[in-house]
């Protein structure tokens, strides 16, 4: 584990209850890995599931801890970024709350501060919904 929950705000503008991330698991220069556990009386969730607003904005939140995280590494310092453009969503089941969801991103292309990405949100072996963003950095 690369980042714990007690430290993931240390990385993300974001505060509760807008969280969306527990930890960040793996961080590598294309590749982050986070886990979050959906609360039943979280804002995102809709008769006892969460939304596709919700799974967006984990793989999002998944890139800002993922980025900040290195570039808190590298000295640079934590960038602020923002979605460009969200394209190619399939959801294929909205999680029920009261479990654990793991969000894989990959970054397929950028050039300089644009980035293409592919999340994939799973809970255990079931594939939740992936689609593609374009995350702009300042």
């Amino acid at each position: 584990m690369k980042v714990s929950r007690e430290q993931v705000t240390d990385y993300l503008p974001h505060r509760p209850p807008f969280v969306l991330v527990d930890r960040l698991l793996e961080a590598g220069e294309n590749r982050f890995r986070t886990d979050f556990f959906l609360d039943p009386g979280h804002l995102l969730a809709e008769q006892g599931r969460f939304t596709e607003a919700g799974l967006l904005e984990n793989i999002a939140q998944t890139c800002a801890l993922g980025f900040g995280y290195l570039d808190s590494k590298s000295g640079t310092g934590a960038r602020v970024g923002f979605i460009g453009a969200v394209n190619r969503v399939e959801v294929y089941e909205f999680p029920a709350t009261g479990q654990a969801i793991e969000t894989l991103v990959e970054v397929l292309y950028h050039m300089e501060t644009i980035f293409l990405i592919r999340g994939t949100v799973f809970a255990g072996e079931r594939k939740l919904l992936e689609g593609e963003m374009k995350i702009v950095l300042t």
